[in-house]
């Protein structure tokens, strides 16, 4: 497989493999044969200890700005403004890193990310405090629960005891009962058993 090396954005053929010649970290095991457009020693160094064969192509040169294109001046302006809203963003960042957000002075990109980003916080704001006050509900509705235990006399442990034994009585004497009979009525079906 050949593999062409380039930083080019455009222009590709569909039937050939290219790779960003900036972003080489190794090589490709499966290349027979690389070009490499620009000035990339390492990675024709890298490919030629693999034993594959290299080919080096100049980069092509820039292009020379048209009538259509912008004028010098027009693309130095364009880049110190793309400058200083990435300068406003990185203090936006660092603000933000640091704990504390503040309103960007220049910058449109900067201004809407504080807008967003200050939206969000009043969001997060308000959900905090929902939280917060479904959690002092709930600490509420356990004490309640707790009090209600509490006052809720505790039935006595061996009163199960004494139904299992009812219960044997009445199946010893073969006669049926409710699975989930009280011990009243239980012992009431004892008492008839002598008339029976």
């Amino acid at each position: 497989m050949e593999l062409i090396y380039t930083n080019q954005l455009e222009g590709f053929d569909p039937d050939k493999r290219y790779r960003t010649a900036s972003l080489f970290r190794g090589i490709e095991r499966d290349a027979t044969a690389v070009v490499v457009v620009g000035d990339y020693p390492d990675i024709v160094a890298a490919y030629e200890a693999a034993g594959v064969d290299v080919l080096v192509e100049d980069a092509p040169a820039a292009l020379i700005p048209s009538a259509k294109a912008p004028a010098c001046g027009d693309l130095a302006d364009e880049v110190a403004k793309l400058r200083a809203e990435n300068g406003a963003v990185i203090l936006l960042l660092d603000g933000l890193d640091a704990g504390e957000i503040q309103r960007p002075e220049s910058g449109e990109l900067a201004i809407r990310l504080f807008e967003s980003l200050g939206i969000i916080h009043g969001s997060v704001g308000e959900l905090t405090t929902e939280r917060d006050g479904l959690l002092l509900t709930v600490d509420a509705l356990r004490g309640e629960v707790e009090a209600l235990k509490k006052a809720v006399p505790a039935a006595p442990t061996d009163e199960a005891g004494e139904i299992a034994a009812l219960k044997a009585k009445l199946d010893e004497a073969k006669v049926q009962y409710r699975a989930n009979a009280s011990k009243e009525s239980l012992e009431k079906l004892i008492a008839d058993l002598p008339k029976a």
